[in-house]
Parts: structure tokens; sequence; C-alpha cells
């Protein structure tokens, strides 16, 4: 089947994309007790919701309560007890889903003696309706014990584990727009909306057959317009879902100006594989373009290398050398520290010369090193090989970064996911904007930082003219040869960051040329405000989208996909060589658990490596008997 085309723009809400969050931060139940208490003539979204306070509103006054009479037009309560007068009576609106309360009884006559031992109207459903506030953040540990203590002590009534597994899930549907079945149906009508309140934004939903989900991508019309004013390097990388169907998250990311994230595509998938990658660069080419300075950095995945060269075959492909080093401490492992001493001093260094002398020592000191690197590409890993600038992007780091950032939204069903990378992108994007706007110096506050660390080290350094274009500068023990005319620099780091290094800088110090000129404009305060004009505008509640009949009409299915019995894996697997740090528990100090998981005593004395406990408390010595009726000094 062909793919739909939704050509989108970038939205943003107030907290929950699709919820109300108006809704979600009060709720019916809140910190305080019932917000929305039972009034004749107030009126509810729906049956649901009336119920849900009539159930809320039981267990805060401890009585039970009984449907008396329920039709699609009307419903009658009253209280479990045959003799109380404590009734409501609520109707639909006509040509609405909306339901308003008629009479409402509100005083007991039921014996005061009468307790009704089962709390019935406890139900998950209304459980997850008290407990939701509470899981407004997604990576928020809420765990059904938890619940369980939440409900006794708000009150006063026992549930089970599983009714408070239940209804945290429940609570998790609520906020999550429905289960992940009702999430994927509801995205093409999400993707309208984002298009509708976000003009210029790209996105592409793609279906097999039987109408069921296999790709999205998703490019906001800000980053569009931004890239135009970030250096031309682009790093991708792909991460799993945790979600019931799986699959991968793909990101596309490069620096501003101020050296920080700019996040430029997204896209899901089911796996990392050749027609996955190929048809997520594909729309980033078609979206972004491509150029001869064009730069992509990756890991050594194979079908990352598969789809750059049939994508982006004019465009130099590199490789995150932290990626390389460990697949280097894998295969070298008995060499682990000399590898690690040498190859990244190696890999950074600018000057082809340093690069030979570095290069042969890392040979020395690990026999078989040289053959593997060479076979890999000197000039995929190298700064001083690369045949295009890289600028400071020697790793795929800005795209770790951003995984990391999102861990926690990674286990939301889809629609909530895409709302979720909106909202993240909405802030990043204003709060830079902001910044942006009250930066007073010529550069980003970044680079200002890195030209005043490199104009005190030129101050050391000697200049000798040698015409009014070309300057040999001696720092230390070495000679460097600036050439002004051609915006070079012998260490090579002038023309490969395309900012002056600190020769350039000792040069500007005795010559009438200003520092600020020889820089790049992808540093400057002008580029970095005008990278984040635009603005990621919110998308408006599901009660107020408007959709076209074909879209609403049309079902999105989940992909097709074998779901794993068990639990789902919340931790990936380290890489090749790769270090997981060891967690540190807050609570005892000792590593290898955290606070949640402690069961460590902790002494109530702490005692110092002496054996003295308490250095702050005031020792007691006995008292000797003739002191015992002395008279105290005032």
């Amino acid at each position: 089947m062909p793919p739909i085309p939704i050509s989108v723009v970038e939205a943003n809400v107030e907290g929950s994309g699709c919820g109300d969050q108006t809704c979600v931060e009060e709720g019916i139940y809140g910190e305080g007790g019932i917000l929305g208490d039972i009034e004749e003539h107030r009126i509810f979204r729906s049956k649901k919701e009336l119920m849900t306070c009539v159930s809320i509103t039981a267990m805060t006054e401890k009585f039970q309560y009984k449907v008396f009479k329920s039709k699609p037009s009307f419903v009658v309560v009253r209280c479990i007890h045959t003799s109380c007068s404590w009734r409501v009576r609520a109707k639909k609106l006509v040509e609405s889903e909306y339901w308003m309360v008629t009479k409402y009884e509100k005083n007991h006559t039921c014996p005061t003696d009468f307790k009704p031992v089962r709390r019935r109207q406890v139900t998950s459903w209304v459980v997850g309706e008290c407990v939701k506030r509470k899981l407004i953040n997604p990576g928020r540990v809420y765990r059904p014990r938890d619940v369980m203590d939440d409900m006794k002590r708000k009150f006063g009534v026992d549930i089970s584990y599983s009714v408070a597994w239940r209804g945290r899930e429940c609570a998790y549907d609520n906020l999550r727009l429905g289960t992940p079945e009702q999430s994927y149906k509801l995205l093409p009508g999400y993707l309208h909306m984002l298009m509708d309140t976000n003009p210029g934004s790209v996105v592409n939903l793609e279906v097999s057959n039987g109408n069921r989900f296999q790709y999205l991508f998703i490019a906001f019309a800000a980053s569009i317009h931004g890239f135009s004013y970030c250096r031309p390097v682009i790093s991708i990388d792909a991460t799993h879902l945790k979600g019931k169907y799986r699959g991968v998250l793909f990101t596309a990311v490069c620096h501003d100006a101020n050296q920080q994230i700019f996040p430029l595509a997204f896209g899901v998938g089911d796996s990392e594989n050749d027609a996955s990658w190929s048809w997520f660069l594909h729309r980033v080419k078609s979206v972004f373009g491509s150029n001869l300075a064009l730069v992509i950095v990756s890991d050594r995945h194979r079908s990352i290398n598969n789809a750059v060269q049939e994508v982006f075959p004019q465009a130099f492909h590199g490789i995150c050398m932290y990626h390389l080093l460990n697949n280097l401490k894998t295969k070298f492992r008995n060499k682990t520290k000399e590898l690690e001493q040498h190859y990244i001093r190696t890999a950074k260094t600018y000057n082809l010369q340093d690069f030979h002398v570095l290069f042969y020592t890392l040979s020395s000191a690990v026999p078989g090193v040289k053959e593997y690197l060479e076979a890999v590409g000197l000039h995929r890993w190298t700064r001083s090989h690369a045949p295009s600038r890289r600028y400071n992007i020697m790793t795929t780091n800005i795209s770790e970064s951003l995984n990391a950032v999102l861990v926690k939204v990674r286990k939301l069903p889809i629609t909530a996911l895409v709302n979720e990378i909106r909202l993240l992108c909405q802030k990043w994007f204003h709060e830079r904007r902001t910044k942006a706007a009250g930066c007073t110096t010529m550069m980003s506050k970044d680079v200002e930082m890195k030209l005043e660390g490199r104009k005190d080290r030129a101050q050391a350094m000697g200049v000798i003219c040698a015409d009014q274009y070309t300057f040999d500068v001696v720092d230390g023990d070495r000679n460097y040869c600036v050439d002004m005319a051609l915006w070079t620099c012998t260490c090579r780091k002038f023309q490969l960051d395309q900012l002056p290094c600190d020769h350039v800088l000792a040069v500007v110090r005795k010559t009438p040329y200003e520092a600020y000129d020889l820089c790049s404009l992808y540093y400057t305060r002008e580029f970095w405000h005008e990278t984040y004009r635009g603005v990621i505008n919110p998308i408006p509640h599901i009660s107020s989208w408007t959709t076209p009949q074909q879209i609403s009409e049309f079902e999105l299915q989940p992909p097709d996909v074998r779901t794993v019995a068990g639990r789902c894996r919340k931790r990936r697997l380290p890489s090749m060589g790769e270090e997981l740090p060891t967690p540190k528990c807050s609570r005892c100090k000792e590593r290898g658990h955290n606070r949640a998981t402690c069961q460590n005593p902790i002494a109530f004395h702490p005692t110092d490596e002496a054996g003295c406990s308490g250095s702050n408390l005031p020792t007691h010595q006995p008292i000797h008997p003739s002191d015992q009726h002395s008279t105290p000094q005032l």
C-alpha cells in the first residue's frame, strides 16, 4: 500500500499534548481532597466522569452506593442503606455527550452504626483517577505498593496489590491517550493537527497491508529553518523503544552555534535494518538536502553504512571514534590501557605530522592495531585525514545525549511518544531563543569562553612578521606559520574548526586584525538567534480536533510484531567494550544498588574511623560520689 502523505508542522501543548492539561493537573482528586464536588446543575463531560466523582465522594465520606436506575439518557444513584435519603440523579444533555446533575440529596439518614465492610466502589479505574496526577511525569517511579499506601492515607481504604496495579495501568492509559492500540488509531488525527497548527513541517506516515503501521518521519518546520544556520555535520543514531510493540527511534541532530544539541528529524521503524535506515535517510535528504560539504557521523552499524552510501554518496561518512574505541577494547583486551591512552590523542590531532608520530606510538604499544585501523579507513575516524570538515564533532555524543533525555518516554505508546518529543523540542526552542536574544557578545557564549581561553594562552607566544600576511609564531619549542591571506595555520586547527586557534590569536594581538572577523558565521550571535527563530506551536485538546472525514475514518493498526512473553527489558545491553557506571546508593553510600532497593542497616549514630560515636554529641562522664550533692553553677 502506498504511504499516506501527511505534510505536517510542529505543535506544542502545555503539559500533555493530546490531553487536557487542566484536567490532568487538577483532575477529580488532588492533594487537598475532592476538587470537584457534586452539586445540582453541575455538568460533567461524560457519564464515566460523573460516576468517578460519585465513587470518590463515597470513598471520602465512607459509605457505599448502588445504581438504582441506569439508562442511556439518565442515571439514579442511591445509598446502599434502604432507608437513607442520599441520592444523585443526572441526565444526558440533548445532542451532547455531557451529563448534568438534576437532583442531589446530600444528607445521609442511615443509622450511624451502619458501616459497610466492603468498599465495592473502589474499582481499578476509580483508583486510576485518584492517582493519575502523580504519573504526569513519565520518568517517575510509582509502584503498586505506593498506590496502596496513598489510597490508605487519603481515603482510609485497603486495596489489593492487583487492584493497585490495574489502577495504575488505567491511569497510564488515561494520561497516554488510551492503550497502545488506541494510540495508533489516534496517530493520523494527531499528525493532521500537527500539520494544521504548524505549517511547514514535514511528516510521512507509511503503512503496510492491512493499514498496519510501518514507518513514521517527523521534521519540524523550526528545525528545517534552523539547519541552514548550523554547521553541516549531522549525527544519526537509533535507540530501541520499550513499549508493547517495540521498534526503534531514529534521530538526526547537529550542533548549534552554542555547541548545544539541535534536533533535526525523528523517525520510528521496526528495527535497525537496511530498509528502515534507507527510508529514514531518504526523508532526511528530501527535507534538508545534500551538498559536498555535508558530513554524516554515526557508529559502525552495517545498515547505516549501506544506507549512507545509497542515499548520500557524495557526503563524507565519518564514524564515532568512541564506538571504534570500544571495538578496539574488545579485540585487544590485554592492551586496554595503552589503547585508550594513545588512540584518543591520535584521533583528535589536527596536524598530519603529529598524527604520524602518535599513530606510530599507538602501533608500537598495541601490535596489530595498525592493520585494523587502516582497514577501517584512517579518514573515517581521524580528524587530520578527514576530507571534509568535521569541526569538533568526532563522536555521536549529541545523539547519545538526546537518547538519554528520551530514555523515560521511550516506553510510551506511539502518539504519546511523538507528543513528548514535540514538547521537548518546544521547550528547547523557547529556552534557547530567549538565551540567544539576551546574548550581548559577537559570538555565542560557548565560543566566547573558548576564545578567551585561547587568548590567554596566546599571550605567552612570540610573533615574527614575514610580511603583512605571513607570520611565524613561536609556541614553546615549536614554530607555526600563519597565513592571514589564506586563513591557514600549520597546526590546522584554524582551517578545520573555522575558529581562530592560539597562534592566530597571537598574531591578532600584534596586528590590526580582529578576532571576530576570522570566525565562521556559524558561531555568531546572529546565526545562533536565527537558528531558533522558528516556533513550535501547541496542539489543542483532542476534543477540539478538526480532522477530515478520510482521516477520522482511517483506523491505523499496530505493526504486526510478535510480542515476547514476560516483562519488557528496561535496560539496554552494553555495547562491546562499554563499561556501564555502577550506581551508588545515596543512603548507605555503597555501590551496586540505589536508595529504593537498599537493605543495609543504618546506624542511628554513625561512627568515625576511630570508633568514636557522634563527634558532635556530648560525652557523658561518670559522676564522682563527692560531686553528687554539689551545688550547680548558674
